[in-house]
């Protein structure tokens, strides 16, 4: 989003947590705020500035200025690599509606993503998408409350292609806009499936870009256990079914457990990442080098598709593909037994892990992890596969809960030049490092471009809180 203060620099005005219109709009006499076809002064925002605190007393009291059975309208938008998605979500938890525009066939194509492509694919399609989105929630832009959408982590262009689209429909139809998480995002629609999960709880995100063990305190207060050094599980899934020749408009994930259902995940001796380090991150990037070994030393040709290989070598690359997949979940088992350890000593009362992103959708993934939680006396709690691949519902989720804590800025400006600075944040870390987990790996340095969400809302918080001493 555009920066909305002076100090473009100050990491604290890079998330607005409250909306201030003595600060940035001037209203007219006349002008409302529309909050789901009802009328709300505008001069009610300013009194948020006395409930920045995410306590249960406060949540409340600012539940009351909203109205406590409001049924606020939200429209999530995600653009943040190769999926254009929207959606409609409501207070209730209801799904108006959800429409995604997958690039498979450019993933098939190019053998990954390409990110010129991914922009160029996104912005082909996104105002059809988001208007698909309205309509099959037979709703207008006058009848939504607020506009969220990814702003990172993600490709910067593609990112860029959805937050200019919700700064056109937020400015349109003067509605607030809310900056989202990605990874916060797979982790809180966990919360709009399974009702009863409350804070604190356990979350593991696995996707093609990211590996991610959190400890969720809160809304927006996250302790980061362990994460990804250099590859994620998503991206080996993907490398090693191109390596295989599989078909990639499926992606690779779901190529390669299907295909490991045919294999002996034992024939091929792949070592499990990491053994020696007592720790709760990952790394995939030496399985990666293992298993295109394999597929050398077996002199598979991916050229040849799957369809049309011998019996013979069918058979040796289903053995590679459930070798990799069994040592890949091991990996995640192990990690997640430490990193649920490490949780309990944190916060006791913990009774929830979450697993959510693209792999997640994985049945092999799920089962394994199910009895590891079971082990620790835990519950599993997995969204559906339609809510674990990138989607737009968990963008309008997360930015709903945000927004009932008062965190989201102003309408953008009418007639927004094309070359205004927007805050895209394709590096950015979603919680605070846990002492024991710190990894001085280069590659996970060099990432922290941004500060951690969790890090700007404690800082604005404390900001807010001082200034209304």
């Amino acid at each position: 989003m555009v920066s909305l203060l002076p100090n473009l620099s100050s990491p604290i005005s890079r998330l607005r947590l409250l909306w201030r219109p003595s600060i940035h709009l001037t209203f007219k006499a006349t002008s409302k705020l529309q909050l789901h076809n009802k009328a709300v002064k505008p001069q009610l925002f300013k009194s948020f500035s006395a409930y920045c605190s995410t306590s249960a007393s406060n949540v409340q009291t600012q539940n009351q200025i909203l109205g406590e059975n409001e049924n606020l309208v939200v429209l999530g938008i995600e653009t943040s690599c190769d999926d254009t998605a929207a959606a409609v979500v409501n207070s209730n938890g209801e799904i108006l509606s959800q429409v995604i525009s997958s690039q498979a066939e450019l993933l098939a194509r190019y053998g990954g993503v390409a990110p010129k492509m991914a922009e160029e694919a996104h912005a082909l399609v996104i105002d059809q998408v988001v208007q698909e989105a309205l309509d099959k929630a037979n709703l207008t832009g006058k009848d939504l409350t607020a506009v969220a959408v990814t702003i990172g982590p993600g490709l910067s262009l593609c990112l860029r292609i959805g937050v200019q689209k919700a700064r056109s429909v937020a400015s349109s139809h003067n509605l607030p806009l809310v900056g989202v998480h990605h990874m916060e995002a797979h982790t809180l629609v966990a919360r709009l499936v399974e009702r009863e999960l409350q804070f604190p709880f356990m979350a593991l995100l696995v996707s093609g870009g990211h590996n991610l063990l959190i400890l969720a305190r809160d809304l927006g207060d996250y302790i980061q256990l362990g994460t990804t050094i250099d590859d994620a599980i998503g991206e080996a899934y993907d490398k090693t079914a191109k390596w295989l020749g599989l078909d990639l408009r499926r992606s690779g994930g779901p190529a390669v457990e299907e295909l490991a259902q045919e294999g002996d995940a034992k024939s091929v001796k792949f070592k499990v990442p990491m053994k020696q380090h007592k720790d709760c991150n990952f790394s995939y990037a030496g399985l990666k080098t293992q298993v295109r070994l394999a597929i050398e030393a077996k002199r598979i040709n991916a050229g040849i598709s799957l369809a049309s290989a011998s019996d013979e070598e069918r058979q040796a690359r289903a053995d590679i593909a459930a070798s990799f997949q069994r040592v890949a979940v091991l990996h995640l088992e192990e990690k997640c037994e430490r990193a649920i350890k490490w949780g309990l000593n944190i916060e006791p009362s913990i009774n929830h892990l979450v697993v959510s992103g693209g792999v997640a959708s994985n049945k092999y993934v799920r089962a394994r992890l199910d009895e590891v939680v079971k082990r620790k006396g835990l519950k599993l709690v997995c969204p559906p596969p339609s809510l674990c691949t990138d989607n737009g519902v968990m963008v309008a989720w997360t930015g709903l809960e945000h927004f009932r804590l008062g965190r989201f800025d102003p309408p953008p400006p009418a007639n927004e030049p094309e070359d205004a600075v927007l805050d895209l944040r394709p590096r950015w870390p979603l919680g605070e490092e846990y002492a024991e987990g710190k990894s001085e790996a280069r590659s996970m340095r060099t990432a922290r471009m941004h500060p951690s969400l969790t890090s700007l809302i404690k800082a604005s918080i404390k900001q807010e809180s001082q200034s209304a001493i």
